[in-house]
């Protein structure tokens, strides 16, 4: 297997396979420690998200996932406890709404 086909650099193996990213904790403390690096703050409208990133519409905070996010894709936000639904926004870039 050659580096450009490991997924765990972030080079996708196949069509349909997603990136993984490597999470590092990035300082979020308002979650308990073992959930650290899912979780990062917002930096403002200057922030830009990566494809493994969304934004909590209700508390926004941004959650990470160490593979790549699609729309339809689920995600927990952990800090006010919301299940949220990706979808792709009006300017393409990933958003989240708000299950229940």
């Amino acid at each position: 297997m050659t580096d450009a086909a490991d997924p765990a650099i972030g080079a996708p193996a196949g069509k349909d396979e997603r990136r993984r990213y490597i999470l590092e904790e990035t300082g979020f403390d308002e979650v308990p420690k073992k959930y650290r690096k899912f979780y990062r703050k917002w930096q403002g409208e200057g922030d830009d998200l990566a494809p493994n990133e969304v934004l909590c519409p209700v508390c926004k905070v941004v959650i990470r996932s160490s593979r790549e996010l699609r729309p339809g894709d689920r995600v927990y936000c952990m800090p006010c406890m919301s299940r949220l639904i990706v979808i792709e926004g009006e300017a393409g870039r990933l958003e989240a709404r708000v299950d229940y």
